[in-house]
């Protein structure tokens, strides 16, 4: 594993960025084939830091899977037919059923971020948290204007939020700016230099650590009716 000889730190390496960068001017198969070793040699060492990540994260949560996304890109409906992605972007997924919510680091020279949350919930989880944020939105709000929590993340991505209300709910509701998104997620960048720092896992996890209130809070939710009774009994 590369590793930071003082702290004995998982460290992503330069040359990842430098092989990514490119790529992205010969994004073809031909090239990729021809460099194949060194594509090889930054993903283990990225796979080893994702491992340091995951058993980081677990001694305060519980991951069930670490998804790494494939470098190949799905080109069947998209304009843009380069075969590869030139970034890497990987997954963390909380245990058992009460716990909701997932981690995600994306690398990219100039364009590095974590983010956190509930991307694109499944209708009857956004039906609950919607009736959630209408009843009482006042933890949620709480969460989000914790002061950490705000200078980490701002408040959550607004992605494709519908442009007045959703059905059966009140357009001039004082939380209809809750109550329009349709995901409930964070991000924060992270510089290149701060990606290639010793420290860069243990600025990672801190991050990710801002998340959990908020992760416990929706897990709560979402594990429960709207008065307050258990759906996993």
């Amino acid at each position: 594993m590369i590793q930071n000889k003082k702290n004995m730190n998982p460290i992503i390496p330069k040359s990842a960025f430098e092989f990514l960068l490119r790529l992205k001017e010969n994004n073809n198969r031909d090239w990729m084939q021809e460099h194949k070793k060194e594509y090889l040699t930054n993903e283990k060492a990225l796979k080893e830091f994702y491992s340091e990540v995951e058993k980081s994260l677990n001694i305060t949560d519980e991951i069930s899977k670490t998804k790494i996304f494939r470098i190949n890109r799905d080109i069947r409906f998209s304009k843009n037919k380069t075969p590869y992605n030139s970034h890497r972007s990987v997954s963390f997924s909380r245990a058992g059923a009460q716990r909701r919510g997932g981690y995600y680091l994306r690398l990219e020279c100039g364009n590095s971020y974590m983010a956190g949350g509930f991307f694109d919930p499944n209708p009857a989880d956004l039906l609950r948290i919607r009736k959630e944020f209408e009843m009482d939105p006042s933890e949620v709000r709480e969460i989000l204007a914790k002061k950490d929590f705000k200078k980490a993340f701002g408040g959550f991505i607004q992605r494709n939020a519908v442009k007045t209300a959703p059905r059966g709910f009140n357009a001039e509701d004082e939380n209809i700016d809750l109550i329009r998104l349709k995901s409930f997620t964070v991000k924060h960048d992270f510089t290149d230099e701060e990606v290639f720092a010793p420290d860069f896992k243990e600025n990672l996890i801190h991050h990710y650590s801002l998340l959990r209130p908020f992760f416990d809070y929706m897990s709560d939710v979402l594990t429960t009716d709207l008065n307050g009774v258990s759906l996993l009994e």
